[in-house]
């Protein structure tokens, strides 16, 4: 009786399990980038209930399993592992921190998965650190300097402005700074300071301190390379001292999440970049755009920001791919990917074949003033667009892609897949 119970189970184990093809989401449920991880939760867990309904990716219902990433690399090498080795997952996504998503990626590679990163900004995600495994459909840090450097480079030009940098002390706070510092010809560090905050357990008092530094500083243009609710933190600070009244505030990577954390009073008249927002769709008149729009607010009655649009977009992209593969085969998948072109939230993207860089048109945005945000019926219209770039114009060449590897002791050329 005994094993005719066990085989009874396992028959209908192997069952539902060829019935369900699992997912899993590293994402930050807690800690300082959490409202960007509860954006990538809710867009994932729409885009699956919709991807379900329409039959799921080659007859295969979508399982959702999720782990806490806290913003912390440790915690991710251990979720990721898990993930793929435990949870038998046939792909991993998320991010928000940088250093999070590098880590996720190494592991995918390690382990023959697919990873696609939701939300991370620095350039080495699929630059210096770039693998076969991972993709990314964010913009990354150079692409949005680029654009708001446009902007800046007309109405605060560096030889006769003085910038003034706080940056986040990890991989997307530098190459976001380096990125910043290049387009906008602020290079020199004597002249234009800057000063680097702990990442992830910077508190009140290292922001505090930062933003008494700038105020001696009294800079033009004050760039805050930081992310989440640390900006949040520091920009509070930077208008209770008074820096906020005479200095142009720049936020090289804006989120909604970002901006409804500082706040439509505080963040009136702040500068700064984004891949997509809830209005770009209505805009432009992209139609599959506004009616993920529609769908988010009728489930959660709010806007949804650009890491709920990249989650919801990487499972669009997964099944579509998955179907032109014909199988769920990782490398299969892969080669489905690359050099793919598809257009469903806003313009054309494509999936870069040599790096897997998601190229897309990016924005620059201003983020508009209080009456104006709060005239809004979930009190989030937040950005108004000053500037554009396609994505070929905004991304790095393959030459510049390729200088970035060979200065990292990396090859030019990503890895062969294991079929």
């Amino acid at each position: 009786m005994f094993l005719i119970t066990v085989f009874l189970f396992q028959a209908q184990f192997n069952s539902y399990a060829e019935a369900v093809v699992r997912v899993g989401l590293n994402y930050p449920e807690t800690g300082p980038y959490s409202v960007q991880g509860l954006d990538q939760l809710r867009a994932a867990t729409l885009a699956i209930d919709e991807i379900n309904a329409a039959g799921g990716i080659l007859g295969r219902q979508i399982e959702l399993v999720t782990r806490d990433s806290r913003s912390m690399v440790d915690e991710t090498y251990k979720n990721v592992a898990e993930l793929i080795d435990d949870e038998k997952v046939s792909m991993v996504f998320g991010g928000s921190a940088s250093n999070v998503a590098i880590a996720a990626g190494d592991v995918a590679k390690k382990k023959r998965t697919l990873f696609f990163g939701t939300l991370t900004y620095s350039n080495a995600t699929t630059g210096s650190e770039g693998n076969r495994y991972t993709f990314r459909e964010c913009y990354n840090s150079w692409m949005g300097a680029k654009v708001v450097a446009n902007y800046l480079n007309s109405n605060f030009p560096a030889d006769s402005k003085k910038y003034f940098y706080i940056t986040a002390d990890y991989t997307w706070g530098h190459t976001t700074e380096e990125s910043m510092r290049h387009f906008t010809g602020t290079t020199d560090n004597a002249v234009h300071k800057g000063i680097r905050t702990p990442f992830p357990d910077a508190t009140d008092k290292d922001f505090r301190k930062a933003i008494a530094f700038a105020k001696i500083i009294n800079p033009d243009v004050l760039v805050l390379v930081l992310f989440g609710q640390d900006m949040s933190k520091a920009i509070r600070q930077a208008t209770i001292e008074g820096l906020k009244a005479k200095t142009q505030i720049v936020v090289p990577n804006l989120t909604l999440g970002m901006a409804e954390n500082g706040g439509p009073k505080v963040m009136e008249g702040v500068i700064g970049a984004l891949p997509w927002s809830w209005a770009i769709p209505y805009l432009y008149d992209y139609e599959g755009g506004k009616r993920f729009v529609e769908n988010f607010v009728q489930r959660y009655s709010r806007y949804p920001g650009t890491s709920g649009a990249s989650a919801y977009t990487i499972l669009y992209e997964y099944r579509d791919a998955v179907e032109r593969a014909g199988t769920f085969a990782t490398a299969n998948v892969i080669r489905a990917l690359e050099g793919h072109s598809y257009q469903l939230l806003k313009d054309k993207q494509t999936w870069r074949d040599f790096d897997h860089q998601s190229i897309q048109t990016v924005y620059a945005v201003r983020c508009k003033p209080e009456p104006q945000v709060l005239k809004d019926t979930f009190k989030l219209d937040y950005f108004e667009v000053i500037d554009s770039l396609p994505g070929e114009q905004a991304a790095q060449t393959r030459e510049q892609w390729n200088a970035e590897r060979i200065k990292a002791g990396r090859p030019t050329q990503l890895e062969k897949l294991d079929d």
